[in-house]
Order: structure tokens, then C-alpha cells, then sequence
């Protein structure tokens, strides 16, 4: 089980519904191979900093989890195919960067 984290980003023009149906058809996708959900976070609607498809905005939505590496092709396979999704960037994370997620994680908790 490799350790991956997963940021992507949702085209503006979405519902809230919307956002949530699409971030669950992932979280369940990855849910049913197998996959432990670590951390997820909703980063909300932000600038782009240049325009991707005419859009100068877009809902950004980060997931860490644990799964083994033969899932991930086909999870990035149906992010391109999704025409909600703008962008997407997936990252295997090496022990450092676990150490790092960690720490973000706890400070992220003693703001809320």
C-alpha cells in the first residue's frame, strides 16, 4: 500500500450538490478498491492563477489515502474523462512528505 494525495479542482459553474456528488463518486470509487482515506479537505472556491478552460475559478478539493498503485491509472483515467473536473494532480508521497501532511493536518485542527 503506497501512501498517495490527490488535489483537483472542480469547474466553478457547479451546485454545492454538485460538488459534493462529484467529490463522493471518488471517495467511493477509491473506497471500493480498497483504499483508506487518510485526510480530505474542501478548499473552497479559488482564483486560478491563469484561466484553464475560460474559467478564472474553481472549487479545490485535496484526498490522501493509502492504496496500492495499480488503482491509479484508472482513477486519473476517469478524471479526464469527467468534464466536471478542470484539473487534477496525483502524488505518491515518500516518508517526509507523510511527516509533512501530518503536521499540516494538526495544525489545520487547532485552528478549527
Amino acid at each position: 500500500m503506497n501512501h498517495y494525495e490527490t488535489v483537483f479542482i472542480l469547474n466553478p459553474v457547479l451546485s454545492e450538490d454538485q460538488v459534493k456528488e462529484t467529490v463522493k463518486k471518488y471517495e467511493d470509487y477509491l473506497s471500493s478498491k480498497g483504499a483508506k482515506m487518510i485526510n480530505k479537505e474542501n478548499w473552497g472556491l479559488k482564483k486560478l492563477a491563469y484561466p484553464v478552460q475560460s474559467k478564472k475559478s474553481g472549487f479545490y478539493h485535496l484526498m490522501e489515502f493509502q492504496v496500492d498503485g495499480e488503482v491509479i491509472d484508472p482513477l486519473e483515467l476517469m478524471f479526464r474523462r469527467d468534464e466536471r473536473i478542470m484539473r487534477y494532480l496525483t502524488v505518491k508521497l515518500d516518508k517526509h512528505a507523510v511527516a509533512w501532511a501530518e503536521k499540516r493536518v494538526q495544525r489545520n485542527k487547532e485552528k478549527a
